[in-house]
């Protein structure tokens, strides 16, 4: 069977989508006030949307890209640190 790249790129999509829901069902099924349950939500929510453009980022080969996904990582890197 051939390597199918846009196949396994379909497939870690999904697997990220049902991370991300999983993990919005753990923040909202905790104890904590409802604004502790929204930071640590939008939290994993940018830990996971940073894992998926970290994934892009290793496999993108135009230039242009990788530095759009740079900008894009940095940007969720900043938001991180506002909300620790």
């Amino acid at each position: 069977m051939p390597w199918d790249g846009d196949d396994l790129a379909g497939k870690m999509e999904e697997n990220l989508e049902r991370q991300q829901a999983a993990a919005e069902a753990r923040a909202n099924s905790s104890s904590g006030s409802a604004a502790d349950r929204a930071r640590s939500a939008e939290l994993e929510s940018l830990r996971l949307s940073r894992s998926r453009i970290v994934g892009q980022l290793s496999r993108a080969t135009v230039p242009a890209h990788r530095t759009m996904l740079e900008r894009a990582l940095q940007a969720i890197d900043d938001q991180m640190s506002e909300h620790k």
